[in-house]
This record gives C-alpha cells, structure tokens and sequence, in this order.
C-alpha cells in the first residue's frame, strides 16, 4: 500500500520530468567526442584521493553538527550519527521523494531508543541551516545589487523563523497547530505539530554561545570546505585552466552554490540530471566548454553517487538491518505521533 500511495505521488513525476527536462538541457548539442575525451583524460588518483576523504569528512561533520542540534530531544555519539547519516544518503541516492531523511531519523532513533519524529525535526533543521549558509554564499558571490539584496531577505526569513521559535517556543508551536489543523487533515496537522515542537527543541537545546559556534563552524566546514573540494579537485583531474588557485577555488564556490539550488528542486534519485545542469550553468560563463563543464558535472557526481552510496552500504551491513527494513520504519517515523516505540530493537 505505500509503495502505490508512493508512486501515486505527484512529486514522483515531477521530479521524473525535471530530471529529463535537465537531462536534455544539458547535453543537446554536445560533441560526445569532446566530452569522452575529457572523461577518459581526467587523472582519477587526483580526483579520488581528494574527493572521497571530503564527501566522507562531510559526512562526519554532520553528523557532529546534528549531535548538537539534537541534544534537546536525544543523546547520542558521533558514530550513532554517522551510521543514520550514511544510511539516509544513500537512501537518498537510491530511491525518490528524499525518503532518506526519514529512514535517517528512524535509523538512528531505533540505535539509542529515542523518537523518530523528534530527529526528524532535528533534520529539518539541519536542511534549514543549510539553506540559509548556501543564501548567504551566493548572496557574496552575486554582482547584482538587487539580486544580492533578495539572497539576503531569503536567507533572513528562516533566520527569523528559528528565532521565533526559540524566543517563543509555545505560541510558536500553537500557532502552527492552529493553521495546521484548518488546512490539513488532523493526522497531519499532528504531524506537523510534533516536527514543529522537535524544531523547537532543537533550537532550545543550543547552549549559549559554545553551541552556536560549533554549529556554524560545522555549517562552514561542510559547505566551505569539504563541499568545495570536489569541484577543486575535477578542475585538477581534467586541467582546466581557472586563473589559478583563486580562480579555482571562486569557480568551485559558484558551482558548490548552483549545485546547491539545482538539487533542492524535485529529481529523480541521486539528483541525476539536475546537478550536471547546474555545473553547466555555473562554469560557461566562466569560460568553460559545454564539454568541459559536463565533465565536470559527471565525474564529480559519479564520485559524489558512488562514494556516498557506498559508506551507506557499509553503515547497513554494520547495523544488521535490510533496507527494506529500514524503509519500513521510515513509514512510522513519517506517521505522526512516533516514537521510541517505533523503533524495534
């Protein structure tokens, strides 16, 4: 029954068809010559031995990142929250509709014996912090004045929001509640309310100013470091010339920024399509060929795919679990109301 209400989703088929509308954007009038030769050229020592250590540190900081956003609503180590984030990840490239955010909290929820809804507002958290960090980053890379201008009241937004419900916690949860229960059906407008109450949490949990520079040191870590290197590190597999170190590293920070906006938008799993458009988008103007650019595109995320999907694997055969299994209480963390008893042991 929930893989048919699944494949009746009508997100489902967006996504199917902004990933070949992506996909045809991209590679129309592409000399596939060119671009073989740019593939089959490209040093892969230098482009693994930099890009797999980053996507697996990320992993790492995140996981970091999330036992301090979490601390109000559970208690766990780092490697309890590297395992779920691994899992969640590969989910994420394996299947549609981000369910992998929903077998991570379950993941990890069935590990310590805490609430699945709970760390799934954790999560929402996390994506909210994310998008706020990849706003601000364009907002400096931007020329436009006005276009900055519009970056920085988006990135505000969700800043205020998070603000509300630290300050106000209760009115905050109440008044979503409210809304919710005249525009959804009860069942989730329950939902909501008990994600909204974990986001709140969440917040709380934050402990002064220690805790706020941990999560932003992480946030930069993730995005302004690691994230960056496998872009840096593609340049150098295929040579191309950026201007040097700056150039590079400006160029990796543009593309870091469109990737970041393409996979937010609904795509078939592992944001195929979508994150070669958006290299495509980032590197011409900078010079770069079609050819060149979708190189870029797909040996970084082919390493991205295969490297994440691969330690998720590894965390799967580790805890014990089938994905199926996993999948399965992706469906009660989604329910509304679950908690630790959702989480077999």
């Amino acid at each position: 029954m929930s893989r048919t209400r699944r494949l009746s989703d009508p997100r489902l088929w967006l996504g199917l068809g902004v990933t070949v509308l992506a996909l045809w954007l991209s590679f129309r009038d592409v000399s596939w010559r060119a671009l073989g030769r740019d593939v089959s050229r490209a040093n892969w020592v230098v482009l693994l031995g930099l890009s797999v250590p980053a996507h697996l540190w990320a992993l790492q900081l995140r996981a970091q990142r999330w036992r301090v956003l979490a601390r109000g609503v559970a208690d766990f180590d780092t490697a309890a929250g590297l395992r779920a984030t691994a899992v969640g990840f590969m989910v994420n490239n394996l299947l549609p509709l981000r369910v992998g955010e929903l077998v991570r909290a379950w993941w990890l929820a069935r590990e310590i014996r805490a609430s699945g809804s709970a760390l799934l507002g954790t999560v929402i958290l996390e994506r909210v912090i994310d998008a706020v960090f990849l706003l601000a980053l364009a907002s400096l890379l931007i020329g436009s004045e006005v276009g900055r201008g519009l970056l920085f009241a988006a990135a505000a937004a969700p800043l205020a929001a998070t603000f509300a419900l630290r300050r106000w916690p209760g009115a905050a949860v109440a008044g979503v509640q409210r809304v919710g229960s005249r525009v959804l059906s009860p069942a989730r407008s329950e939902r909501l309310a008990v994600v909204t109450a974990s986001l709140a949490a969440g917040v709380a949990s934050l402990r002064g100013r220690g805790d706020l520079a941990r999560v932003a040191i992480s946030t930069t870590l993730i995005w302004g470091v690691a994230a960056v290197v496998p872009f840096w590190a593609a340049f150098l597999a295929l040579s191309i010339d950026l201007g040097g170190p700056a150039g590079e590293l400006r160029a990796a920070l543009i593309t870091l920024v469109w990737v970041g906006a393409a996979v937010a938008l609904p795509s078939a799993p592992g944001f195929f399509g979508t994150y070669h458009a958006a290299c495509v988008v980032a590197l011409t103007p900078l010079g770069v060929s079609r050819e060149q650019a979708l190189a870029v595109g797909t040996l970084a995320h082919a390493v991205f795919w295969l490297g994440t999907t691969a330690f998720g694997l590894v965390a799967l055969r580790l805890g014990g679990r089938r994905l199926a299994e996993a999948l399965a209480g992706a469906e009660q963390v989604e329910a509304p109301g679950a908690g630790a008893g959702a989480a077999p042991p």
